[in-house]
């Protein structure tokens, strides 16, 4: 099957590889769309591990339901990309987020499972979610990211008259903006370097203004506009500046989510943390309910996802996508592949 691998840094390839089979009850699942990812980002400008079959934002058929007596060829489908033990206390608690085995065979994500920038992958039964009628194969590529946003909102206790600031503009920032207005958060405010994208991110409807984070006044401004600061911060870029930022924009008592990953080690203000005593919360995928309220929301038109798509390609465009995402003054937010 034809497929988009990770060649080095910066470097992906069209190849073919061999179509994945069911060896213990895994579902194939022929991709008709996949979604491009923020941590697809990372390990393309880091170039490892080589080899690896991207995409795990990912939506498509059933070619072989494995051991799903329910799924039958052809029904439509997404997953969660993870793979839990489902043993652990994390996972039968309803966190398979926090079980240890979680990404070691993630589809996208690992050596061992390819993900969506290919014609087919294989995905664990238990991890497969049919799709509702009304919820299209590019707008299921979108029900994994919106987890991720819904579970920083959830974590945040984002709740009514909040005021709440987002940093950073991409998928996960702008969706965790729409959980937050439906929270019942009355001013909804986004931190960004990238002013294209920032003003883009007004039209969507979720967003009340935007801050430019390279402006040396931007702190005083967002304090000086919420009196103090935010009730609540979503951090989704993962670096210093930008964690830094959410320290000193938040109010004292106030909750800061940390959804950015952040691949080396982080300096922040200490003493404002402790002067200010927040609460800083990690923020890691989603539980499984929450993947599945994404999928009913988008079902019944709660949340209109497909608006922040901005293209759909072929693997062929893949690498194009990368570096147009990967450069710092494009105004898309969401890049789907149709392999």
């Amino acid at each position: 099957m034809k497929c988009v691998k990770l060649k080095g840094v910066r470097d992906l390839e069209v190849a073919t590889t061999k179509k994945p089979v069911s060896q213990n009850g895994e579902v194939i699942i022929r991709v008709k769309a996949c979604g491009i990812c923020g941590s697809d980002l990372h390990y393309f400008e880091g170039g490892a591990p080589l080899e690896l079959i991207l995409g795990h934002e990912f939506s498509g058929v059933v070619v072989d339901p494995g051991s799903r007596t329910d799924l039958k060829i052809g029904d439509r489908v997404t997953g969660l990309p993870i793979s839990p033990c489902g043993e652990c206390e994390a996972c039968k608690s309803g966190n398979p987020q926090y079980c240890s085995k979680t990404w070691d065979n993630a589809v996208g994500l690992s050596l061992t499972n390819s993900g969506g920038l290919a014609e087919f992958l294989s995905c664990r039964a238990d991890m497969v979610k049919k799709l509702p009628d009304k919820v299209t194969f590019f707008g299921a590529t979108l029900v994994e990211p919106s987890a991720v946003s819904l579970h920083a909102v959830n974590l945040g206790n984002v709740k009514v008259g909040d005021s709440v600031l987002i940093i950073g503009g991409g998928i996960i920032g702008l969706m965790a903006a729409e959980f937050a207005k439906l929270n019942g958060a009355t001013y909804v405010a986004l931190m960004e370097t990238n002013m294209k994208r920032a003003k883009k991110g007004l039209k969507y409807g979720a967003i009340n203004e935007v801050f430019n984070a390279t402006d040396k006044e931007v702190i005083n401004k967002v304090l000086k506009k919420t009196n103090g600061g935010f009730d609540k911060v979503i951090e989704c870029c993962g670096n210093q500046y930008a964690v830094s930022e959410a320290i000193m924009a938040v109010k004292p008592g106030g909750v800061i989510v940390l959804v950015g990953v952040a691949t080396g080690n982080v300096s922040v203000p200490l003493v404002a943390s402790v002067m200010k005593e927040v609460t800083m919360q990690g923020a890691i995928a989603y539980t499984e309910q929450e993947f599945e309220t994404c999928i009913e929301l988008i079902a019944k038109r709660v949340i209109n996802v497909e608006k922040y798509i901005d293209q759909k390609i072929p693997l062929e465009k893949v690498q194009d996508a990368y570096v147009d995402l990967t450069s710092g003054t494009t105004e898309n937010v969401k890049i789907v592949v149709k392999p």
